[in-house]
């Protein structure tokens, strides 16, 4: 949330100097790229693998074929990142406790990405085990998966 906040205040900032300099190239400038990181944002911040761990990116899509995760059944190991990224539309990434019963240590809710290119990280941190994700606005639609998870 801090990052929404940290994102907002350079925007006022960046739309604050270019109507104060009347257009100046600079301030247009500045604009542009604030948008450019703003959209390879990652929200949580970029998290690196452990030693020996890699980084597993899902993808976060809206088309004309649906709402979907991918992929949306993966295997990851004790020190791997899933990366979610988001390709089209709003998505968030939800281990709801509901879905995962008995299961403890589930990453907090994230929230809505909503810029191509946006990501949010979570570090696999929890038990061996099967743990069910989901987007919220479109688990219905079926934007659901898994994350099973294994020792090497």
């Amino acid at each position: 949330m801090r990052h929404i906040h940290r994102l907002t205040a350079l925007v006022a900032v960046a739309i604050f100097t270019a109507a104060c300099g009347g257009g100046d190239k600079a301030a247009a400038d500045s604009m542009a790229a604030m948008s450019m990181s703003a959209a390879g944002a990652t929200l949580n911040g970029p998290i690196e693998p452990a030693a020996g761990g890699k980084v597993i990116e899902i993808m976060m899509t809206t088309n004309d074929q649906g709402n979907f995760f991918d992929p949306k059944d993966i295997e990851a190991n004790p020190g791997d990142v899933l990366r979610y990224k988001l390709n089209i539309g709003v998505h968030n990434v939800n281990f709801l406790a509901d879905s995962n019963p008995g299961k403890t240590g589930l990453p907090p809710m994230s929230a809505f990405l909503q810029l191509p290119g946006q990501t949010h990280d979570v570090a696999v941190s929890f038990a061996e085990g099967t743990y069910y994700f989901q987007c919220d606005p479109h688990v219905a639609l079926g934007m659901k998966g898994y994350v099973k998870v294994v020792k090497k």
